[in-house]
């Protein structure tokens, strides 16, 4: 089995993969201040919440936007399985041409999405991941990587407009009954849910007036699952494109 960790800013996602399936998929928050015990603590008893060994774990490989936690973290794994896991970052193989300024400085959670999807779909793509930030990233034919966008992210955003403002209350993010709110929480939970909705519908109009041809759109993260519906334009919603995209990186680039 796989074990296949992505480190992003709120969340770590580890996932085990066998035989190119998802066996299991589990979450813990990502913590600055935790060692490499501690995380380590967690991965192993995580593997045996989903009844899995860890000398059952032939090999792992980790992305991370996180250069912070990436060594406790990494560590940790090496602690459980004994083994050096693969790393996503420069020198690996993506089959990817990055067009961009700087190509080293884009995340690496961008580009195993970025695999994953060309795995599944015909460019030209853009691929929405709606987590901690809003991202979206366009991939042209010859998968040729053309760059994208970041926007602060949906609770990013709700925990900017409760801190500044005294008398906005903290709120759930559920499914705004109307637009047109009749209270404070309704009006804030449309203002957040279907602002953020129009703003993606927004910005793929101006992104596909800029290449000039429309696109597959796919979205992926945390909140996709809550936005996504919301939107007029056609999204194809993917949970699980961080693990899949993983998984073909790690095929590309296995050690003999």
């Amino acid at each position: 089995m796989l074990l296949a960790i992505d480190i992003g800013n709120t969340n770590i996602v580890l996932g085990g993969i066998q035989d190119g399936q998802i066996a299991f998929e589990a979450r813990i928050a990502t913590d600055h201040i935790k060692t490499s015990d501690q995380y380590g603590v967690e991965i192993k008893n995580i593997l045996s919440l989903f009844q899995t060994d860890p000398a059952d774990i032939q090999d792992c490989i980790i992305s991370s936007v996180v250069p912070p936690v990436f060594n406790s973290v990494r560590t940790g794994v090496m602690k459980v399985i004994r083994r050096t896991p693969m790393v996503v970052g420069p020198g690996i193989k993506t089959g990817l041409n990055i067009q961009m300024d700087t190509p080293s400085q884009v995340g690496s959670d961008r580009i195993v999405v970025a695999v994953a999807a060309l795995a599944e779909y015909q460019p030209p793509l853009t691929l929405l991941d709606l987590g901690t930030a809003t991202t979206i990233e366009v991939v042209g034919q010859g998968n040729t990587y053309l760059g994208g966008c970041i926007i602060p992210g949906v609770r990013v955003s709700l925990e900017a407009l409760t801190s500044r403002a005294a008398q906005l209350p903290g709120i759930r993010l559920d499914r705004p009954k109307r637009v047109i709110g009749k209270n404070t929480e309704d009006s804030m939970r449309s203002g957040i849910m279907y602002g953020t909705a129009a703003l993606v519908d927004g910005m793929l109009d101006r992104v596909e007036e800029e290449l000039g041809c429309s696109t597959t759109v796919v979205a992926t993260g945390g909140m996709a699952q809550f936005i996504v519906p919301l939107c007029r334009r056609k999204i194809i919603l993917e949970k699980d494109l961080l693990l899949k995209g993983l998984y073909i990186l790690y095929q590309k680039n296995r050690r003999k």
